[in-house]
């Protein structure tokens, strides 16, 4: 069966026919274009599809797109302002806290998320925040320093 629903978009407002059983993250990926929300495990377990689902981080892989319906969307391109990333995205290139890249836009989001809600985030918080997402190369320690080195940006 086939609904209309309406979602916010990294700002823009997007109004799309979805099945019900469509997930939020083929919706993102296929009908949107927005190739940064990744697939990884397909059961919410690797938190590679993550992205802000009014402002708060959700696995779209588990999430349903008619369950959306209404909602504000980020996606790491929603932190870009005027065609300059982020002090955050900028943090993260500069401390190479990517290497394949698969897995840094979830990071970013979640650190973002994170980093709003507390920039005063000390090292184990950030540590026991992320165990959620997986780094399929292992740059866990740059992404911990390019997380911290940006909350300053946040407070």
């Amino acid at each position: 069966m086939s609904y209309k629903i309406n979602l916010k978009v990294n700002g823009q407002l997007k109004t799309l026919e979805v099945e019900d059983n469509e997930l939020l993250l083929d919706v993102l990926r296929e009908k949107l274009k927005i190739k940064s929300v990744k697939a990884g495990c397909w059961r919410g377990e690797c938190g590679i599809c993550t992205v802000l689902l009014n402002g708060l981080p959700v696995k779209s892989c588990i999430v349903l797109a008619v369950e959306a319906d209404g909602a504000e969307i980020t996606t790491v391109e929603g932190l870009i302002k005027n065609g300059e990333l982020s002090p955050l995205q900028k943090s993260f290139v500069e401390h190479g806290a990517m290497q394949c890249g698969f897995c840094t836009p979830a990071f970013t989001l979640v650190a973002h998320y994170l980093l709003t809600k507390n920039p005063d985030i000390t090292e184990e918080e950030l540590k026991q925040e992320l165990s959620g997402l997986t780094c399929r190369c292992g740059t866990y320690h740059q992404i911990i320093e390019a997380i911290l080195d940006a909350a300053k940006y946040y407070k």
